[in-house]
């Protein structure tokens, strides 16, 4: 399994995700550091495991106020040996090839997807970007023939349910377990919930990788916990 650190970028901040309710985050309150600068943030989590991938949302772009390039930039220069997943609200292929150009590995989240032509003009590039699927209040965010057309899917794909970010409600495994049945052959990552490290074992047990954020922050996770095997 995949441990897969997020951090939620907000002008120029690290805020800490909860519920999908973007109006109300606040700047990341962290007991790893005093910061919510994302650099700061990020050595703060290498400090704590090696992490070797970085989940990063431009909330600003999501949110129609353009992308924040020169913090990513910043982002990618200072942690070269890792792969960053950037979901900044990709809707079209030039937006796709922008941010591919520069070595991110693009996020296509369905909330911003307009339609599954995206999906279809990305075909032969299955390797190359993320999929997030997803879900707030047991329906899905994006065109439905998203859900029912799953060959278009790349390899990998989010279980994305936005109630359970920031929660304390746990991962929804019949979601994941959906989207498994779907695509059999996908590398499904929850996301959203995870608690601790009883959740990493029950993912791990359904052979799913975890995004994980505010278990990291909250001392939740531990050193020990994320060196499990």
């Amino acid at each position: 399994m995949e441990i897969i650190p997020v951090i939620d970028l907000m002008r120029g901040s690290v805020v800490h995700a909860k519920r999908g309710q973007r109006e109300r985050y606040a700047p990341l309150r962290s007991r790893l550091c005093a910061s919510s600068h994302p650099l700061d943030v990020v050595r703060a989590l290498l400090e704590l495991h090696p992490f070797r991938t970085l989940y990063v949302a431009d909330l600003d772009a999501i949110l129609g106020r353009g992308r924040q390039q020169a913090l990513l930039d910043e982002l990618q220069r200072e942690f070269a040996h890792m792969e960053l997943w950037v979901d900044a609200a990709v809707r079209d292929l030039q937006q796709f090839r922008s941010l591919a150009a520069t070595g991110l590995v693009p996020v296509v989240g369905s909330e911003t997807l307009p339609s599954v032509h995206l999906l279809e003009a990305l075909g032969e590039r299955a390797d190359a970007f993320v999929l997030s699927l997803d879900f707030r209040a047991g329906r899905f965010l994006g065109p439905p023939e998203t859900l029912a057309r799953p060959w278009l899917w790349p390899r990998r794909v989010l279980a994305m349910n936005l109630d359970r970010v920031g929660s304390q409600a746990g991962p929804d495994l019949a979601l994941v377990r959906q989207l498994a049945a779907l695509a059999p052959g996908a590398l499904v990552y929850c996301a959203g919930g995870v608690r601790g490290a009883q959740d990493l074992a029950v993912l791990r047990a359904e052979g799913v990788s975890a995004l994980v954020a505010t278990a990291l922050h909250d001392g939740s996770l531990t050193r020990e916990d994320l060196q499990t095997p």
